[in-house]
């Protein structure tokens, strides 16, 4: 237990397929106690779980092996502790992978911790869970239930910590618990001392989307610049033993910390600022002060908490259908016009074909595609258009029909198309359900180089 110092704690991946090199950065340069690695959105376990399902040794982050070949040499020499969710939907064999990855860089002396017990999938089956988007039953998925796993909390992380494992790796965790774990361990915090739950959670929040917070996310040219977006600094935070903390980056690195980017961070995904629900506390973000602090350093305090929920969410991933997707573009005089005619004539083939679409877009990516044709009415007409074409059917080979039909344009009409790209997917769906804490086990299974 430390109560002397703050910890300095940072974020190297704000999702699974993030930049590696300021992980790196953190490692060598952060003066960290802790390096956290958040890598997974609620799709990513769905896909996880569809890997180790045709793989028993897969399923686990793919840059798994490359993040740790990059940091574990310096984070091992500093004394660094790594917490990371790149388990997914196999920790077990994440940790095998970490040893494996520990020796062939020469390292000894390591405890790898791996957290199981957040794959809830039999317990939701043999329940009566409702879906709480829809209100059906969650049995109503039937076999296209792919996964079902619990959002653990800091308790789960915790024995592993005083333990003295030097990495952690788990599945499902809460995003901001990996980060509220080892600063309650570091300062001894009850994991009933709401307030200071509620701190650790908004360190944690701040922290979890990694460059969000130093100016990825908030980069908008002409209104609000950041400098340095090709070598953007992750965040770290330096947090006291009373839960406040200063939200900084690597001195030098690009991207840019600032109250207005912690602002915009801390509204990320709340639906309510006073009751934000994880596994570990109700935090109430409703009275944080956020104040400058220096350049690239602000101070956040004053967040507060309350009991946690007396269930814990579980994400659920079902498969829905499939999807094709066709894309060609258009360019020159008259190429919205063309653009329109495309996207007519694939209509109109999708129909005489009799397949049946569930759902369907034709748009004009650059004109209407996101808000839609009544916001594009006015605007004058670009110099060049891609058309895309997507549509839910019910079978892999319906998807590949959506496609081909845009392919088809290049020698059907109209003149002057180019660069036609398809594809077809499965769609792997997200829902959410409770399961009662009491229920769900966790276990940490220990592997030492």
């Amino acid at each position: 237990m430390n109560t002397a110092k703050a910890i300095r704690i940072g974020c190297g991946a704000g999702y699974s397929g993030d930049r590696i090199e300021p992980a790196f950065e953190l490692a060598t340069r952060g003066d960290l106690d802790y390096l956290v690695f958040e890598c997974l959105a609620e799709r990513t376990i769905a896909i996880a779980q569809k890997a180790r399902t045709a793989d028993p040794d897969a399923g686990y982050d793919t840059l798994l092996v490359d993040r740790l070949t990059a940091v574990l040499p310096a984070c091992v020499e500093r004394g660094v502790t790594i917490l990371t969710n790149m388990g997914a939907a196999n920790p077990l064999a994440a940790s095998k992978i970490a040893e494996r990855v520990a020796r062939d860089l020469g390292l000894r002396g390591l405890k790898i911790a791996a957290i199981t017990g957040d794959d809830v999938l039999e317990i939701v089956k043999a329940g009566s869970c409702t879906i709480l988007e829809t209100g059906d039953r969650v049995d109503s998925l039937g076999v296209r239930l792919v996964s079902a796993n619990a959002y653990l909390g800091a308790d789960s992380l915790m024995p592993a910590l005083a333990e003295g494992a030097n990495v952690i790796i788990a599945g499902r965790i809460a995003d901001p618990s990996l980060f509220v774990a080892p600063l309650a361990h570091e300062f001894g915090w009850p994991l009933d001392a709401w307030p200071l739950l509620g701190r650790a959670t908004l360190v944690g929040h701040l922290l979890e989307c990694a460059g969000q917070v130093t100016g990825g996310y908030y980069a908008d040219p002409g209104f609000d610049d950041v400098d340095g977006l090709g070598r953007l600094g992750f965040p770290l935070a330096e947090v006291s033993g009373d839960g406040s903390a200063i939200v900084t980056k690597v001195a030098g690195s690009g991207g840019r910390v600032t109250p207005a980017t912690c602002k915009e961070q801390l509204l990320y995904e709340i639906h309510d600022p006073a009751a934000y629900l994880t596994p570990d506390v109700t935090a109430d973000f409703s009275r944080v002060r956020i104040s400058d602090a220096g350049d690239d350093a602000v101070k956040v305090e004053c967040g507060d908490g309350r009991p946690r929920p007396p269930a814990l969410k579980v994400s659920l991933g079902y498969t829905d259908g499939f999807i094709g997707e066709g894309q060609i573009s258009y360019a020159g005089p008259g190429a919205v016009a063309r653009g329109r005619l495309a996207l007519k004539i694939v209509e109109e083939r999708l129909r005489q074909s009799g397949l049946r679409i569930g759902e369907a877009r034709y748009d004009l990516i650059g004109v209407d595609a996101l808000h839609g044709p009544l916001r594009a009415q006015g605007h004058p007409d670009p110099y060049e258009v891609r058309i895309r074409v997507a549509g839910r059917t019910k079978t892999m080979t319906d998807a590949k029909r959506v496609a081909n039909e845009v392919e088809t344009l290049y020698t059907n009409g109209p003149a002057g198309g180019g660069g036609a790209t398809g594809s077809a997917r499965e769609v792997l769906a997200v829902a959410s359900t409770l399961v009662p804490r009491d229920r769900v086990k966790t276990s940490i299974h220990y592997v030492t180089v």
